[in-house]
């Protein structure tokens, strides 16, 4: 194999990595149920929910703002209601 065709062919398989990460993020669903765990509104940053984000998003990982009040994210069950953030407190229902 010459210099040129090994340049190719690892090019090539870069492109196809790439594609195939952007075709999983954008099918991305929620995180798989926690039943220890209760699901927390308006507390994860952006790109870290776990599901739920709203108009123009998918689900897990595709908040586009910080503290969404659509978006949640799994905490310790009882928890969720006593994390403050910089927009008020965790709610269990979306706001």
């Amino acid at each position: 194999m010459t210099t040129k065709t090994q340049f190719t062919a690892s090019l090539l398989a870069g492109s196809l990595v790439a594609a195939l990460g952007m075709v999983a993020s954008a099918s991305a669903g929620p995180v798989a149920a926690q039943p220890t765990m209760d699901k927390c509104y308006g507390i994860s940053l952006a790109g870290k929910n776990d599901c739920a984000a709203g108009a123009g998003t998918t689900c897990a990982g595709s908040s586009k703002v910080n503290y969404d009040t659509k978006a949640w994210k799994y905490v310790a069950k009882g928890t969720c209601e006593t994390i403050k953030t910089p927009k008020g407190m965790g709610q269990l229902q979306p706001m």
